[in-house]
This record gives C-alpha cells, sequence and structure tokens, in this order.
C-alpha cells in the first residue's frame, strides 16, 4: 500500500466526511470542508463549532472515522480512516488552524467560545479503487 500515494489524494479532496456515535450508539455521517492540517495519515484537524452535535457526541464516544472520495467519469476512489476524535479547546490548538475568513463563523474571532476544533486521530484505514479494496494499518 502506498501511503504516500493516499496522503496526496487526501490533499486534493475540498470535502470530508467525518461520522460520530450518537447517544442510541447509531452512526451518524457529516460532510466538512478538508482538513485544515494534516500529520501524515495520523492526525487531522478540523475546525467546528462547539454547540454543534458532533462535538456532544465526540464528547461522549470518541470513536470516529473519516472519509475520502473522488469520483470521476470512470473511477471511484474512497478513503477511510478509523480512529478517535478529540475535542480541543485550548488556545494554542484554535490558533494553530484558525484562518482570516473564519469570523464568518465564529464572529468573536479565534477567542470565540463557540469556536473549537477536532482532532482526529487514526489507527487504521481501508483504501477503495478499481474494485478494489486493501486495509492498511498506520503506523505511530
Amino acid at each position: 500500500m502506498d501511503l504516500v500515494k493516499i496522503e496526496k489524494f487526501i490533499d486534493k479532496q475540498s470535502v470530508s466526511f467525518i461520522c460520530s456515535i450518537d447517544e442510541d450508539n447509531y452512526p451518524n455521517v457529516k460532510a466538512m470542508l478538508k482538513p485544515r492540517k494534516r500529520i501524515g495519515l495520523k492526525e487531522f484537524y478540523f475546525s467546528t463549532n462547539t454547540s454543534s452535535l458532533r462535538v456532544s457526541h465526540y464528547k461522549k464516544n470518541t470513536k470516529a472515522c473519516i472519509y475520502f472520495y473522488h469520483k470521476g467519469l470512470l473511477k471511484y476512489v474512497g478513503v477511510m480512516l478509523k480512529g478517535r476524535m478529540e475535542v480541543l479547546e485550548d488556545q494554542v490548538t484554535k490558533n494553530m488552524i484558525w484562518q482570516k475568513g473564519d469570523t464568518i463563523f465564529y464572529k468573536k474571532g479565534v477567542t470565540d467560545p463557540d469556536y473549537c476544533v477536532l482532532k482526529f486521530t487514526a489507527v487504521s484505514g481501508r483504501y477503495y479503487c478499481d474494485l478494489k479494496t486493501e486495509d492498511f494499518k498506520i503506523n505511530e
């Protein structure tokens, strides 16, 4: 498995999907913008609202997955990563992924209490392309 190829694929996608587990133990999926920061295939950082449903799910159950895909005319590629999602509200982390236009979503700026960071840490993945799937582990 060419993990560098998977990293490059993820970087090209403008949309990602995150999955949480609700209070009834059902999966919930949500489309998100691409991660703000990525460290290999191990760590992904997303911005979101502290008041969001996903945040309440992740505070109760950190099990999560994220998914990226591209559908071309003849080819579909998908990557699913399984792991844990943390809700981070410390100022250092919030500053790390803040972008200039974020005041559209967080009116009080980088210190807005309704702004937080979701940090996903992957443990394994599954790659799909050309009718073939391959499982892989994420190294520490």
